[in-house]
């Protein structure tokens, strides 16, 4: 008995500790290349005029449920009450087995799904400490109760930016500049895919389903996934007509350039004045970025509907052109996001960044750069304890000057410490001995060359601060 209950112990200890599925650790190396993402889109919000707040993991399941549509609401992560959660619960609810009815019980919290409708709340609590409009970034964690695969995780990163109190088509070319600016310092060659959500809403009008807007539109943002055929499927299961489908089949395959499109938009709508409100918002947005020289290649896609329900007019989406990945980059406009929180009329629009994608995106291609700015630069090896003395005051010093520094903590072979600083990727190391203390130097080796060379303080400071 006694070595049973021991085997069972220690294979328990043995077993290795694991995380949920579609969640990843990440080793300082990997935070280095993270934290290059983080900060390039930080610094280009910044160039916009954009200003960061933070907003709680949690929020009450009431500001979350029905912003994010049917398929929404299922992915939403929802926590359990403290303590008793089943104390109010009857034996009668139990075995009725109603999960959304005993969810509203046990559950009043939840994970945020994203970063806009918890921004639409902050927006609205907090109307009197801030100015519109209100330019306002946000970089925090997301999580989705979805299924785990490739390019999607249950807890994900999104890079925010966004514009509230203002209906000018100004904050649409910005956020495009932003994109533009963004992917030509991370160098990936991508697509900026655009709609219109007006238009969307003009094309369910004219085949005579505008009531179903919503099954449309959700059923076509799946095109690239699932293709024309199953789509039609789709929207025939939700009770429109094959008449409806048919006439919505041209619309959905039109080609040419952005302009051709636009002008067979105006006659496809030509009797709805939504839709025709859409095509021109889309021709001075498109207009603007011509003018400002915009690099990144735009597409008019009319399958982008953004399955969001939020969204009211311009809608985007960004896809890398040299990985098989699914968006990188995603938003619009949304008119009035604030009035399910009691402030209506107030326009907004903003994009989010995909920051674990981008990250995937990068990996693959391999474009981080060759060092990072929280890389150790320079490591000290240490012989004993007359030459760490000797090191400490430069490490000091070097600090000071904003050079990422360390010192081998004890005494070890020198195979050993180069090995540390071959395994933590530091380029240059300070090597120190008698003949080096005696002159009030230190030998600096390269460690992708070999080459090594007797530097003064001042010498190495410079030298460092160039690197």
């Amino acid at each position: 008995m006694w070595f049973n209950h021991f085997f069972r112990e220690s294979t328990k200890a043995m077993q290795k500790p694991s995380i949920p599925k579609g969640t990843r650790d990440f080793t300082p190396l990997e935070m280095a290349n993270r934290n290059y993402i983080f900060n390039t889109i930080k610094e280009v919000f910044r160039l916009y005029g954009f200003q960061q707040i933070e907003t709680p993991a949690m929020e009450n399941l009431s500001t979350l449920m029905g912003k994010y549509g049917e398929e929404g609401d299922k992915l939403l992560f929802k926590i359990l009450n403290s303590g008793d959660y089943l104390a109010s619960i009857d034996e009668q609810e139990l075995t009725q087995r109603n999960s959304s009815k005993l969810t509203t019980k046990i559950s009043e919290k939840g994970l945020r799904y994203d970063l806009t409708v918890p921004f639409a709340r902050f927006v609205v609590q907090n109307r009197d400490k801030i100015t519109f409009p209100f330019k306002r970034y946000q970089i925090q964690p997301v999580w989705r109760a979805d299924r785990p695969q490739k390019g999607r995780y249950r807890e994900f990163y999104q890079c925010d930016v966004d514009v509230v109190g203002s209906d000018s088509l100004l904050n649409e070319l910005e956020l495009i500049q932003i994109v533009d600016e963004v992917y030509r310092r991370l160098k990936i060659n991508v697509c900026l895919k655009i709609n219109n959500r007006k238009i969307l809403s003009g094309i369910a009008e004219i085949i005579g389903q505008a009531d179903k807007i919503i099954d449309i539109t959700v059923a076509i943002d799946k095109m690239d996934k699932i293709g024309l055929e199953k789509v039609n499927e789709e929207i025939a299961s939700k009770g429109i007509s094959a008449v409806a489908i048919d006439k919505l089949q041209p619309i959905l395959c039109l080609s040419g350039s952005n302009a051709d499109k636009l002008n067979s938009l105006k006659s496809i709508l030509a009797q709805s004045e939504i839709g025709l409100k859409g095509v021109e918002e889309l021709e001075v947005i498109l207009g603007l970025c011509e003018r400002m020289n915009v690099q990144t290649r735009i597409e008019l896609d009319l399958t982008l509907a953004r399955g969001l329900n939020y969204y009211t007019g311009a809608i985007f989406e960004v896809k890398a052109l040299d990985v098989e990945i699914g968006s990188i980059t995603g938003g619009g406009r949304y008119d009035n996001l604030t009035g399910v929180f009691g402030m209506p009329g107030v326009s907004g629009v903003g994009i989010s960044f995909g920051a674990d994608r981008i990250y995937d995106v990068l990996n693959q291609l391999d474009l981080y750069p060759a060092t990072r700015s929280e890389q150790t630069q320079l490591l000290f090896v240490c012989f004993g304890q007359e030459e760490l003395n000797y090191c400490l005051p430069w490490l000091a010093v070097l600090r000071s000057k904003g050079v990422n520094v360390e010192v081998y903590p004890e005494p070890s072979k020198m195979k050993k410490q180069m090995s540390y600083a071959d395994d933590k990727k530091i380029p240059f190391v300070a090597i120190v001995g008698e003949s080096e203390m005696n002159q009030n130097k230190i030998m600096l080796k390269d460690m992708k060359s070999g080459m090594q060379e007797m530097k003064s303080m001042e010498e190495l400071i410079e030298f460092m601060l160039l690197k």
